[in-house]
């Protein structure tokens, strides 16, 4: 059974730095994409970052080009979500997604993420 453990979410001042981390278990991934969605108080749940298990390749929402960094590390099966330069608006709860070519998804629990301004 696939698991995916979060971790790495808490307060920061606006400017500050987080990095995230998603510990993934239960299979091999190299069929997968893994990434990062979002959640903010009322608001749907929004794509952030995907990864390629097996590429790399990238993929980015606009309003954090720049500002966040996905990553992978194959040996501890662990995906990372560097964000810097955070803003008040990147406050949500983060989510972990493993996205096989077909089949269903899996989600974490969730790590909030909280700027103050």
């Amino acid at each position: 059974q696939v698991q995916l453990v979060e971790s790495g979410g808490g307060l920061v001042q606006a400017g500050g730095s987080l990095r995230l981390s998603c510990a993934a278990s239960g299979r091999t991934f190299n069929n997968y994409d893994m990434g990062w969605f979002r959640q903010a108080p009322g608001k749907e749940r929004e794509f952030v970052a995907t990864i390629s298990w097996s590429t790399g390749i990238t993929n980015y929402a606009d309003s954090v080009k720049g500002r966040f960094t996905i990553s992978r590390d194959n040996a501890k099966n662990t995906v990372y979500l560097q964000m810097n330069s955070l803003k008040p608006e990147d406050t949500a709860v983060y989510y972990c997604i493993a996205q096989p070519v077909a089949g269903p998804n899996y989600w974490g629990q969730g790590t909030q993420v909280t700027v103050s301004s």
